[in-house]
């Protein structure tokens, strides 16, 4: 389900660890590339790909899983950096909103996420998850709520509008936060664009 970077004796110096999650029928190596590169950049990446990923699970379960990692991961409220690609990014915010977790999150990214939903989803059929992020479903409704909470976080939304995953490709776009637009080609090749990378970078020292 992880992938923990090796690290010793953690001080107060070290950046936080940043829990990426990547999205729909998607596992670890989708964000190998990403947390390469981070890491580099003198991130603390960890990438948690909760599972099943192909929308058989309701995104609040792969959300109760991901709180699993960082409740071991990252205990006693330790700061935390959270990133989610599509389907990742809904899932982070359930991770969020059903565990009050605002206060611990020191930066909030997310890239292609289908924060008000895709069209996609109706032709993918008719499994939990994948309905679950159909426009104006119940949980894109219920995720709406926590509009005002992301506020007090560190929140930025990257996104191409380019995008024929997400569609409309704005709807990764949040009313709340800042947002990076960038061209970038397709939708599976968002973690392997230097430009997304460079921006998730950035985002995450904002």
């Amino acid at each position: 389900m992880s992938s923990i970077p090796s690290r010793s004796v953690v001080d107060s110096h070290e950046p936080p660890i940043t829990f990426l999650v990547p999205g729909f029928l998607d596992s670890l190596k989708t964000l190998e590339s990403l947390a390469k590169y981070l890491r580099r950049r003198g991130h603390r990446p960890l990438i948690c790909s909760p599972q099943p990923s192909d929308g058989s699970a309701p995104l609040e379960e792969l959300a109760d899983r991901l709180a699993a990692v960082i409740a071991k991961e990252a205990p006693d409220d330790e700061l935390i950096n959270l990133f989610g690609f599509s389907m990742g990014g809904l899932i982070t915010r359930l991770y969020l909103q059903r565990f009050n977790q605002y206060h611990r999150v020191h930066r909030y990214v997310t890239v292609a996420a289908p924060h008000r939903g895709t069209m996609t989803s109706r032709i993918l059929g008719h499994l939990p998850g994948i309905q679950q992020m159909a426009p104006a479903s119940p949980l894109i409704r219920l995720l709406e709520e926590d509009l005002d909470k992301l506020k007090t976080i560190s929140f930025v939304s990257i996104w191409t509008p380019l995008d024929l995953t997400i569609i409309p490709a704005d709807s990764s776009v949040l009313p709340v936060g800042a947002s990076r637009r960038i061209l970038s080609p397709a939708h599976g090749l968002l973690m392997y664009d230097p430009r997304v990378q460079h921006a998730v970078s950035l985002a995450l020292r904002r």
